[in-house]
């Protein structure tokens, strides 16, 4: 780690990209790596979208402007790890085997779980996703976007079917529950993006991922917003960080990747707990007591057993719901 520290001081430069200092605790992240180690820090486009990231590395290569690091989803990751540089933190046994590449070409940072966030005080307690299709909801909950086209929204319908019995196999069962949450009038086609909508009334049932669902982000009271996730049906993803394999700063690169895994009280992990998501060691440290217990308890508990898809399920997800998905719902 000296050796590493002191040639990424010598470069003096991080670039990195696609990382807005409001998304997941990402401003105070940067400012906390830079004034560690001395380390200027280029952000690129901190509003561009995965694919994006590839096309600039692609664009930049070989030269000083290349980002050094990428923050992508995980179905890009995995598309283009010949891109990268495998590296392997200091805390990769800490990471579980499903969330990395064997070789560290890419590793899963911060996610979360497909949820429901609802209003307790108007409905009660919610235990079970069949109760959705009673009276009391009707015109009540809502997708964040068309899950033929928003990620958020195919994994909601993801977490249904595995809700219902089925398998990470097939999001046909979580289709099927929609059209009879429409056929109900129970289903509202209203884009549940921001607080407005909850506020409002129009979307008082939310299905989205869990660190979007809490009473902080989408401004309720704590005592009367709740957020459920459904037994047997935790469905998360992650993000991935990866390393440009022609990094201009090769150093300082591998230096932001061991401060973004380390698991002190102000590194990456905490930090991004403090951002709301949840940090890819997190079962580690609560292991090990350095976990930012106060962060971790305001997300809500997540089952025992989880899901990950792999990307061939997610884009067999994505198939079926391109091709039936109108249909049965609209």
């Amino acid at each position: 780690m000296a050796a590493l520290i002191a040639a990424a001081r010598k470069e003096g430069t991080l670039n990195v990209i696609a990382l807005p200092a409001g998304w997941a605790n990402y401003g105070a992240i940067m400012k906390t790596f830079s004034q560690r180690y001395g380390i200027r820090i280029h952000s690129i486009a901190p509003g561009d979208r995965s694919p994006q990231e590839i096309t600039e590395i692609r664009q930049d290569n070989g030269t000083v402007r290349a980002a050094d690091v990428l923050d992508v989803e995980m179905s890009v990751a995995a598309a283009n790890r010949k891109l990268f540089a495998p590296y392997q933190v200091a805390t990769w046994q800490a990471i579980p085997a499903s969330q990395k590449a064997p070789d560290g070409a890419w590793v899963q940072d911060y996610g979360g779980f497909m949820s429901v966030g609802y209003n307790s005080a108007r409905f009660g307690q919610l235990t079970a996703l069949r109760q959705l299709l009673g009276h009391r909801f009707s015109r009540a909950v809502a997708l964040d976007g068309n899950p033929a086209q928003a990620n958020a929204a195919l994994y909601g319908v993801m977490m249904t079917s595995l809700a219902l019995g089925g398998t990470a196999n097939s999001i046909a069962d979580g289709v099927a529950f929609f059209r009879k949450l429409k056929a109900a009038g129970n289903f509202v086609p209203v884009l549940a993006t921001t607080p407005l909508t909850i506020e409002a009334g129009s979307t008082p049932v939310v299905f989205n991922w869990d660190y979007l669902n809490t009473a902080a982000i989408v401004g309720q009271p704590a005592r009367s917003w709740r957020v459920f996730i459904p037994a047997g049906a935790a469905v998360g993803e992650f993000h991935a960080q990866a390393i440009n394999k022609n990094a201009p700063h090769p150093a300082a690169a591998r230096l932001w990747e061991e401060f973004l895994y380390s698991q002190a009280r102000r590194g990456g992990q905490n930090l991004w707990l403090e951002g709301g998501v949840r940090p890819v060691e997190q079962a580690a440290m609560i292991a090990n007591g350095s976990i930012d217990a106060a962060a971790s308890h305001a997300l809500p508990p997540v089952p025992a057993a989880t899901v990950f898809l792999t990307p061939g399920q997610a884009a067999s997800a994505a198939a079926y719901l391109h091709a039936h998905w109108s249909r049965a719902v609209g």
